[in-house]
């Protein structure tokens, strides 16, 4: 059985997300359709890509993730379709796809220019519907990639903020805010690996935060917390409140270890 999952910023006050379901259903009934996220702040490109990015090796191998975050629709930026050994992802060339599927990880790229596998009339402001959907359920289908258009060297590709170590330590910065009001920073576990066993500070926003925690529970409640996630990154929390709130803080917040 076919497995595709969706990732967009619309939202599920709108109809935009069922009616892809029901552009897959109809091609190819008895497909599995995850909503992977529908509530990513809108235009949030690096979020979305960094959502994909996250959850895709918890699916079964073969599944179909599709991402639509896309500001660009109706411009000149190509529809692609990304193969690699575990998965497909289907979305606009913008970079959504490009953190889960890194250049060593992938067979090939589809630039998706076959229209007999698109819904026409074709609208300017819906390709989630015209043309992402369509091809998602042609994959579910069995129809292999190259059926949809040829194959490209490459894709636009984001980067999240690069680590700047400093004399004391390192600094980065938030990169993403979860619905708790997390602050998920660009500091990864492995970046910490030199602080083990040592006195750390981390500070943010005028506040300073004395070691990694191993828990939310390590601080009383509304206190703030680091805490390594399970994305593996350094993360600012407040037990059972929001740091974006109490400290306040957003994506682009400089976050230093020393």
């Amino acid at each position: 059985m076919a497995l595709v999952t969706l990732t967009t910023d619309f939202g599920t006050t709108d109809p935009f997300v069922g009616i892809m379901k029901g552009v897959i259903l109809g091609r190819a009934p008895g497909t599995t359709i995850v909503d992977l996220a529908h509530d990513l702040p809108p235009h949030d490109v690096r979020g979305g890509a960094l959502v994909l990015r996250q959850a895709m090796p918890y699916f079964p191998r073969g599944t179909i993730h599709v991402a639509v975050i896309d500001p660009g629709v109706g411009s000149a930026r190509r529809p692609l379709c990304v193969e690699t050994a575990d998965a497909f992802l289907v979305g606009p060339d913008n970079g959504v796809l490009s953190l889960a599927a890194p250049p060593a990880d992938v067979r090939r790229i589809v630039h998706l220019t076959a229209e007999s596998f698109f819904l026409s009339p074709r609208s300017a402001t819906f390709h989630g519907r015209d043309i992402f959907a369509p091809v998602a359920a042609a994959l579910a289908a069995g129809t292999a990639p190259l059926a949809f258009g040829p194959e490209v060297p490459d894709m636009e590709h984001l980067e999240l903020p690069p680590l700047v170590y400093e004399a004391a330590g390192v600094r980065g910065e938030v990169v993403w805010v979860d619905r708790f009001g997390n602050l998920v920073t660009s500091i990864t576990e492995e970046a910490l690996a030199d602080f083990r066993g040592r006195d750390v500070s981390i500070s943010i926003r005028g506040v300073r935060l004395r070691g990694i925690a191993t828990s939310y529970s390590s601080v009383p409640a509304g206190e703030p917390v680091a805490i390594v996630n399970s994305w593996g990154h350094l993360e600012i929390a407040v037990r059972e409140g929001s740091a974006a709130e109490v400290l306040p803080a957003a994506v682009g917040e400089t976050v230093r270890i020393t």
